[in-house]
């Protein structure tokens, strides 16, 4: 039943700038709708470039501001460590973020998440090196990546949310697909951009400073993002909860004190997006190590083999979105949950078969202090189609997981604490379990290396990290069909 205005509020909401023209979902324009995605996609977009660009560098970034100590493997593990810590304090960003976007807003708080975002990636450009300051230059890298994964622990589920709300139940996971678009465009942007400036400039110039071209672009792109979004108004159903006092004035504890809300939190974490993390980074980001890596392909051929899978499968996470709203959002994601599970260690395999044997394209030496430095080792055959379709397959699996997710989280909380409910668990299950593959999963790969010899297979060791996304997958998918609840076209009107 719809409730009725205090005067009082019903006042203040008429004179609001930001009000809406409708309080009803329902009845917003289509017109009005695409602005919103189009400015919410265009800042999440710019969002995740400043995330992924110093995942994409961290083999560059480890040896300039941690230290020039020789070990190439110890100064990458120690820059994806870093790159996962950014990962870890997203689940406090939701916490904080998702409180004042219950209480305040889903606009003002996305905006400021922006902003923090976008500015930490820019210092990032401007750190000296670890020779010109020492121990400085990794605790300031350390306490820009904690500043980063706060804001982007809150700027997803504030573009989910406001996308989710204006959009009419019936298209809900068609219009909410556009906001998971986002996540892929950002890592794209990012290779294209590292690619294009490291080849315009040479190796040894971009090694030496070119890399922080991709960290000061930011920059630009923020402000032009902010301009875009401060253009929005707030969405209609949290401005409908704000002019008839129904905004929650606790939103955590709402959300986790609350029994009935805290079951339906820790089934959206075990039961979706931890599963859903740890497919997304595996297929993605993963992957994309994997062939640099271990395989030692070119940048040039991996970038290719990535960049062009992921345009390739980028419509389908509008369709499975869209087909959520026809055959509900659940058989879909535990579709593409089972799907990772079962097939991205074979892919992986076959991404190895195909990279072709390695050539040693520089001999191993001894270097000035007597240190051995290995032979840099390079795959000069990699079928270069073949890998490319092998990575759209989890791509693929990626699509149908996280297509249809903004629509189901939405649909799962009340107005009242929505931002805090679905962004807590979509950041631990992204954040902690899907941010750490690319550390745990390299990991566990150089342990299984210096085994002794008969341990395990040569052609195993580097593909044993796998083991870690594959068996939280699966854990994911059998409580999923256990405990949740198929959703679609629920009228959030009425919540």
């Amino acid at each position: 039943m719809e409730q009725s205005l205090d005067p009082r509020a019903a006042a203040a909401y008429r004179n609001d700038p930001d009000a809406p023209a409708a309080h009803d979902n329902n009845q917003v324009d289509s017109k009005t709708i695409w602005q919103v995605i189009t400015a919410s996609s265009v800042g999440t977009v710019i969002e995740w470039y400043d995330f992924y660009i110093f995942g994409s560098l961290a083999a560059i970034i480890g040896p300039v501001l941690f230290g020039q100590s020789g070990d190439l493997t110890k100064s990458l593990l120690g820059a994806l460590a870093i790159f996962g810590a950014g990962f870890v304090v997203r689940p406090f960003g939701a916490l904080f973020f998702g409180r004042i976007g219950d209480m305040i807003g889903r606009k003002y708080t996305f905006l400021v998440t922006l902003l923090i975002m976008g500015g930490a990636t820019f210092v990032t450009g401007l750190i000296p090196s670890y020779d010109s300051i020492g121990i400085a230059a990794p605790l300031i890298v350390v306490v820009l990546r904690l500043l980063q994964g706060l804001a982007l622990g809150g700027e997803y589920g504030g573009a989910a949310t406001y996308v989710a709300e204006y959009a009419p139940d019936s298209k809900r996971g068609y219009y909410t697909s556009f906001i998971q678009i986002t996540a892929t465009g950002g890592l794209i942007l990012s290779i294209l951009v590292i690619v294009i400036t490291r080849k315009s400039m040479g190796e040894p110039a971009f090694k030496e400073w070119g890399w922080r071209i991709p960290f000061l672009l930011s920059g630009f792109l923020v402000i032009a993002s902010y301009y875009i979004r401060r253009k929005l108004h707030e969405s209609p159903l949290f401005a409908k909860a704000k002019a008839t006092g129904t905004t929650s004035k606790s939103p955590l504890r709402d959300s986790f004190v609350n029994p009935v809300n805290r079951r339906l939190v820790l089934i959206a974490l075990f039961g979706v997006t931890m599963g859903q993390g740890v497919i997304f980074y595996t297929s993605q980001f993963q992957a994309y190590t994997f062939m640099n890596a271990v395989l030692k392909l070119d940048i040039v051929d991996s970038s290719t083999v990535l960049v062009v899978a992921m345009l390739v499968a980028t419509p389908l996470f509008v369709y499975f979105g869209s087909l959520s709203d026809r055959i509900g959002r659940k058989r879909i994601i535990m579709t593409g949950m089972i799907c990772g599970a079962l097939f991205t260690i074979p892919l992986f395999y076959g991404l190895k078969a195909y990279a072709g044997p390695l050539t040693e394209i520089t001999p191993a030496t001894v270097d000035a202090a007597g240190k051995a430095v290995p032979a840099v080792m390079k795959a000069l055959t990699p079928n270069v189609f073949m890998m490319t379709v092998l990575t759209f397959c989890l791509v693929l699996f990626v699509t149908m997981v996280y297509g249809p997710i903004a629509a189901y989280l939405v649909e799962l909380f009340p107005t009242s604490v929505r931002y805090t409910s679905l962004s807590v668990p979509y950041h631990i299950g992204n954040g902690v379990f899907g941010g750490f593959v690319p550390l745990i999963a390299t990991s566990i790969g150089v342990w299984a290396a210096a085994q002794p010899a008969g341990t395990f297979a040569n052609e195993h060791k580097s593909l044993l990290g796998l083991v870690y996304p594959v068996v939280i997958a699966l854990i994911c998918f059998f409580v999923g069909m256990a405990l949740m609840k198929d959703t679609r076209n629920v009228k959030l009107m009425d919540q």
